[in-house]
């Protein structure tokens, strides 16, 4: 599974190189379209000016020159189209047209220039025209004021831009065409299109494209460097992959051993060393704890009787049971002593003396009545004699910490108080509680008990007046009821907490019956 999100990392690397390569690639041919763009407005600006330029000159001349010659009725100066055969002659505005089209073509390669009529003089080929000259001149009769026509094309590297204006006949114009005798129209007059400039200018875009050698250098070299960067991550990320899978392992690995590590230490103890709270290292220190100690009733006849698979289920699932009760009651499991389990409050978590007395008393009472509803299920299931457990609690002062070696700790307490804890046990009836009057002081709000003849203890100096916990007191201050009891052919557990009315009544009729019956056998 931790493999899917590489793999997708990686197609995704992939993908992007790709899509940079690409990239990269068709960045000549962005420029290529870009140069025809820019070529393409400059033939069309280059053009639009020659354009006007000769018809400016051809005005002028017809106006300044043709006009004023011919005013004076043409003495001395004749004003001809074949003003080569002439001496002393000058030619019209149109020779004077195709003359400066022709001195501009032989100076630029790239520009030629056309004055065409669809009215030549008699004598003169006529001229061809193209789809796009004839669909000009159309236009341009009917609408002789609108702007150039263009027409911008593209073929391979070269850009060519052919751009159409009207000849329109001014009145030196018309007088000459009207009265000339080779011309095929006689009937001119100003402003008519008398044919169409047309300039045609080729460009090679790989002239233009000089221009950006250094432009395209440049991006070639960060091309270069980018590309080199992509794939120098590439080769860190593989790197770093590898060690996030080594680290990723060693996490697992890590996870395995303190998942087994924490089903040897207490909940608490375990979440203070991995979280650095607390430091491992052989240091004590002295608080003031509830104590809680338990044993199990006659426990070597219980091993005499079970067989030793049997009684390590029953003891596992006892010390489960309890474990559960005592964690969710904010207990300190210190350890378990053959079938002895000791308990602690007040470190490395408190709510505080009391509270910690008053959470230790109420697990000890819970631990009693699931032991009772254990009891009924191992009855079930062959184990004769029921489980009868001796519970001790004591509240005072102990060393709690790292006991043992720079090897080896156990986290535990010592002192005589855990001492007394384990002696309350061992006095305890068989399934009930007693605890030290410092314990019963703290809980005496939420518990009732009775205290019990005064006991000297070994290890003790003072006199220990112990108290047997009656039970739980309720909301009014009475005190919680739960009665079991387990022997040969019964099985009793109540806990009338649990009962309501209507249950209550039905259980009364049948506890009735059995004393009537037990009255009947005595």
């Amino acid at each position: 599974m931790r493999q899917t999100p590489k793999l997708h990392t990686r197609r995704w690397e992939r993908v992007a190189l790709a899509a940079l390569i690409l990239l990269l690639a068709g960045l000549p041919l962005a420029v290529w379209l870009d140069m025809q763009n820019i070529a393409a407005a400059r033939l069309r600006s280059q053009a639009g000016d020659l354009n006007s330029m000769i018809t400016s000159i051809r005005s002028y001349y017809g106006s300044a020159v043709v006009g004023r010659i011919l005013e004076n009725h043409g003495k001395d100066t004749q004003v001809i189209h074949n003003y080569e055969a002439v001496q002393g002659a000058i030619p019209i505005p149109a020779t004077l047209s195709l003359e400066l089209g022709r001195v501009i073509a032989d100076k630029q390669s790239n520009v030629s220039y056309r004055f065409i009529s669809d009215y030549p003089f008699r004598g003169r080929a006529p001229h061809q025209l193209d789809d796009f000259e004839k669909t000009s001149l159309a236009s341009l009769r009917k609408a002789p004021e609108q702007p150039p026509l263009v027409l911008a094309t593209s073929s391979g590297t070269a850009s060519q831009v052919r751009l159409i204006a009207p000849v329109l006949m001014s009145a030196a114009c018309v007088q000459c065409h009207n009265s000339h005798p080779d011309s095929p129209k006689k009937d001119w007059k100003v402003g008519d299109v008398r044919g169409l400039q047309e300039i045609e200018i080729q460009d090679e875009i790989s002239t233009s494209l000089s221009s950006f050698k250094y432009s395209l250098a440049y991006f070639l070299l960060m091309a270069v460097i980018g590309l080199g960067f992509i794939l120098l991550q590439r080769r860190q990320n593989a790197v770093i992959r590898g060690m996030n899978g080594e680290l990723a392992s060693a996490n697992d690995f890590l996870a395995s051993v303190s998942m087994k590590i924490s089903h040897y230490l207490s909940p608490q103890i375990y979440k203070s060393i991995f979280s650095g709270e607390m430091e491992v290292s052989l240091r004590t220190q002295r608080k003031k704890l509830t104590i809680f100690f338990s044993d199990i009733k006659d426990f070597t006849a219980l091993t005499e009787s079970l067989q030793p698979e049997a009684l390590t289920e029953l003891i596992n699932e006892y010390f489960t049971a309890m474990s559960s009760i005592a964690i969710r009651h904010g207990g300190t499991i210190d350890k378990f002593i053959g079938d002895a389990l000791l308990i602690f409050f007040g470190d490395p978590e408190t709510k505080g003396t009391a509270e910690d007395a008053r959470s230790c008393l109420r697990m000890a009472v819970e631990m009693q009545n699931a032991l009772a509803e254990l009891n009924v299920q191992w009855r079930k299931r062959g184990v004769e004699a029921p489980l009868m457990v001796r519970m001790g609690i004591n509240t005072g002062y102990c060393n709690v910490g790292n006991f043992g070696s720079a090897d080896r700790m156990d986290y535990t307490i010592l002192g005589a108080e855990a001492n007394l804890a384990a002696r309350l046990q061992s006095i305890a009836p068989a399934g009930g509680i007693a605890a030290s009057y410092e314990t019963f002081a703290l809980v005496r709000d939420i518990a009732a008990g009775h205290a019990l003849a005064p006991v000297h203890m070994k290890g003790i100096a003072r006199e220990v007046v112990p108290y047997a916990i009656d039970g739980l007191l309720d909301e009014d201050g009475n005190t919680t009821k739960v009665f079991s009891h387990s022997g040969d052919g019964h099985d009793l557990y109540l806990d009338l907490d649990r009962i309501d009315a209507d249950a209550a009544r039905n259980l009364r009729g049948v506890l009735h019956q059995a004393i009537s019956a037990l009255d009947n056998k005595s």
